[in-house]
């Protein structure tokens, strides 16, 4: 059956790598007959039957993988039925409806979901929408700079109608990035939106609150987490972990800061600042603990309970109830719902009776969790959480607990230190166990392993688990005068703590990177470390170490020289565009930023390079000072080593003040690498001695060229620039690919100035939906008519151009095709 669940799980997950769907219809009749299929092997299972017992095992695993499949496309089928009528995007709308989640602080605003009630136009005269819309979405409100107005507390479950502009979901699509489409899917969110406030309006078509509170049981729960967020806060004013506190106790992990993930994610303890799967387990485990404390002695009554109902069922019922409780202040986010259905099912296990394999117990945890939640397979949290499970029950650390007779000769004293060395023991074994079977899967998915993990998780596991997180949880429920004592003895002890992590994780030799491996290096190391950690007897598990050299050295790939890649990333309205020759990188433009903590340096461009294994940038070059092209360059100046800034920023510039080596772009500039010519053809000197030029006029302009072909970088020249280009050096614009000026703005792409460049490519970063209208449909016209190919990054994601003899382009969207874009 363990073969036949996993093959189930597998059946899913071979869903989630579709391009496209079947028809609800044939969805339908698919996954019943699978059902059937599925019966038929179950029966010819309980037959017994002597004879095909491999092919009676083969037709079980293949129905359960059909069944797993057609399950999925069923549940996908629902879930992407509603979704807004591209009619309706970018309209001005009036809803009134529910805010059903913890309103969370964004960047000079408010980000919360709004399960919406009514939908009106608000052009027509307040008509109800009759097209399709979404009932669930994502709000973003964001005060107005024109006309100031103080944002209102929003609470959960307060009913509202609300001015709102929606547009479909869409994320930023480049490789091994975050998905924020099938995220959105897998959370019931169909859009997303901004609200729009104007005090210009008259008060009755205002944004208001109409209700204080609509009762729910969800409505309630997610009041109860505010409550209890702003009992810590209020505890804690202006505390330096007061966010974790809050991560800890209802979940909420938005205020966390990046330079403390950067922390935790090196010291590989980021799975303990939140509710996380250990957190709930240790509670339910407390809990059931204390409850089979007193249901032995029948809460010192003669009641004789245990007589009644044997302890063990009811810690496993009280552990349970519990874990629902705890999951329920998360409020049910998928990761904690993923270690409510362990438990359940574990807690079902020994209630019945039927708790006589762990191994069957966590094959049928994995397989309830896709049945409930199809896309759990495509986030990491999903594989660790029950690989590292999975791994210990091989090396034989999990296993279900036999009755150990008490040896009555023994004193207490000896007793307990017995117990302690040897839980102490178990518990180095456990660490060792799960630090070296997770290599393999780690490196897979994030392409990096922490190296000082062991020493931070043997002290933050039972540092968090055992003392701050319950005084915590105990501190956001007792009274006033005493809950401070215990969130501020708790936030001392975090304190210390991120001050050792920090420590730990400043040391060069605190992480391992490597590139995402490819399959073959997995697959090898996967039998490696099961080598190694194979029973003792085993013969030559040493020889498991020679499996892992393939994925531990494994090397960033180059082109060859003479060649160079381009790759334009898919920032939203921005632009950044990483150059590889066979020996160097350049990043031209960063993308842009709307604060420390959300800019595309962290978001986008350190994701990508640490999945490539990138630590090194031989050059960035900021092509001027807009935040669209300069927004990530302070973040990523921080997170990884930059030989050399080009920009033509002010010498007084933050971001000039942050780099290592600055150089200011100037027409004529050049250089070579690896067989790979680099020349700066705008600004000329003379511009940086005028105050009237805006910053588009300052951008940075460079032509990268090989023997073959080239590629024109411009920034955010525009027409003026352009003319000036035209009339100096108009022979040295030719170009195959050209970055479209200023994201195809009706300012720049003049008609002179394409006909010198005469591209074949031209690629247009810019945001979906973007509020100035980019690229302008006359400008795309006008590339169009010279025979060029415009290529979006709204449209296409990430673009990879490479130049050796030919030039290949490449769309990750149009490579990486999923069955939610666009949806």
């Amino acid at each position: 059956m363990r073969l036949a669940l996993i093959s189930m799980v597998f059946g899913v997950w071979l869903l989630q790598q579709q391009s496209h769907l079947m028809t609800m219809k044939i969805a339908v009749i698919a996954l019943f007959a699978a059902s059937v299929m599925l019966a038929l092997s179950l029966w010819l299972t309980l037959t017994r039957l002597r004879f095909g017992g491999a092919l009676v095992i083969g037709l079980r695993c293949v129905s359960f993988l059909a069944w797993g499949f057609c399950w999925a496309t069923l549940i996908a089928q629902i879930a992407l039925h509603s979704e807004l009528a591209s009619e309706l995007e970018n309209q001005d709308l009036i809803a009134v409806g529910v805010i059903d989640s913890l309103p969370n602080h964004l960047n000079q605003g408010l980000v919360f979901n709004f399960r919406i009630e009514e939908l009106k136009n608000a052009g027509m005269g307040g008509r109800a929408i009759k097209l399709d819309y979404p009932r669930h979405v994502m709000l973003t409100w964001i005060a107005d700079i024109s006309h100031p107005v103080l944002l209102p507390e929003l609470k959960p479950g307060e009913r509202w109608r609300l001015n709102l502009r929606l547009k479909r979901v869409h994320g930023n699509a480049n490789p091994d990035g975050f998905d924020f489409e099938v995220w959105m899917l897998e959370q019931g969110l169909r859009a997303s939106g901004s609200v729009r406030s104007d005090t210009r309006q008259l008060d009755e078509n205002q944004n208001r609150r109409l209700e204080t509170f609509v009762w729910s049981v969800a409505n309630q729960v997610e009041r109860i987490r505010y409550v209890l967020r702003e009992r810590i806060l209020r505890a804690l004013p202006n505390a330096a972990f007061a966010n974790v506190m809050t991560a800890l106790v209802v979940g909420d992990q938005h205020d966390i800061t990046q330079a403390e993930w950067r922390v935790f994610n090196r010291t590989g303890i980021a799975h303990l600042v939140s509710i996380s799967g250990l957190h709930i387990t240790m509670v339910a485990g407390l809990f059931a603990g204390c409850l089979s404390f007193f249901w032995r002695r029948s809460f010192f009554t003669s009641a004789q309970l245990p007589l009644r109902i044997p302890t063990a069922k009811i810690a496993a019922l009280g552990g349970a109830i519990a874990a629902l409780a705890y999951v329920a202040l998360a409020g049910f986010g998928v990761p904690a719902q993923r270690t409510l259905v362990m438990l359940l099912v574990i807690a079902l296990a020994l209630w019945t009776g039927r708790m006589t394999s762990m191994s069957q117990v966590l094959c049928l945890a994995l397989a309830t969790v896709v049945v409930f939640d199809p896309w759990s397979v495509l986030w990491p949290g999903f594989w660790l959480s029950f690989a590292a499970v999975g791994v210990l029950i091989y090396a034989g650390k999990v296993s279900i607990p036999a009755p150990v007779e008490e040896v009555e000769t023994q004193s207490r004293l000896k007793k307990l230190l017995r117990g302690l060395f040897t839980t102490l023991q178990h518990g180095a074994r456990a660490q060792y166990v799960v630090t070296i079977g997770l290599v393999p899967l780690t490196l897979l998915l994030f392409g990096q392993v922490s190296i000082v993990s062991p020493i931070a998780n043997a002290i933050a596991i039972p540092l968090i688990s055992l003392i701050i997180a319950p005084l915590a949880l105990l501190g956001s429920v007792l009274p006033a005068p005493l809950s401070v004592p215990c969130l501020q003895l708790a936030h001392t002890l975090m304190a210390y703590l991120a001050h050792f992590l920090t420590y730990l994780s400043q040391s060069p030799m605190a992480v391992w990177s490597t590139p995402l491996p490819s399959g073959w290096m997995f697959l090898l190391a996967l039998v490696g470390v099961l080598w190694m950690l194979a029973p003792r007897g085993f013969p030559l598990r040493f020889l498991g170490v020679v499996c892992c050299f393939p994925i531990v050295l494994n090397l960033s790939t180059h082109p060859v020289s003479n060649e160079f890649r381009a790759t334009a990333f898919d920032v939203g309205q921005g632009s950044a565009v990483l150059i590889e020759t066979a020996s160097h990188r350049l990043l031209y433009d960063t993308g842009p930023g709307f604060s420390a903590e959300s800019n595309s340096g962290t978001r986008v461009l350190l994701p990508y390079f640490q999945t490539r294994g990138i630590h090194h940038l031989d050059r960035v070059v900021v092509s001027h000072a807009d935040s669209d092209h300069s927004g990530g360059a302070l973040s990523l100046l921080a997170g990884m080593a930059v030989d050399q800034l080009d920009s033509s920023l002010r010498l007084d510039h933050p971001i000039v003040l942050a780099a290592k080596k600055h150089q200011r772009c100037m027409a004529g500039q050049s250089w070579d690498w690896d067989g790979v010519h680099f020349e700066v053809l705008h600004p000329v000197p003379v511009i940086y001695t005028s105050d009237k030029w805006k910053t588009n006029a300052l951008s940075c302009t460079l032509k990268i060229s090989n023997q073959h072909h080239s590629l024109l970088l411009t920034g955010d020249i525009e027409a003026i620039q352009e003319d000036e280009l035209v009339n100096s050096i108009p022979t040295q614009l030719k170009s195959d690919v050209l970055l479209a000026p200023h994201h195809g703005s009706s300012t720049s792409s003049t008609a002179a100035f394409l006909d010198a460049v005469r591209p074949q490519w031209v690629v247009f970063q810019m945001g979906y939906l973007n509020r100035f209208h980019h690229p302008r449909p006359e400008v795309v016209q006008r590339y169009r008519e010279i025979g060029a190919l415009p290529l979006r990054t709204d449209i296409c994601g990430a673009i990879a151009l490479q130049f050796d003899v030919g030039v290949t382009v490449s769309a990750y969207r149009q490579e990486h095709v999923r069955y939610w874009y666009g949806r």
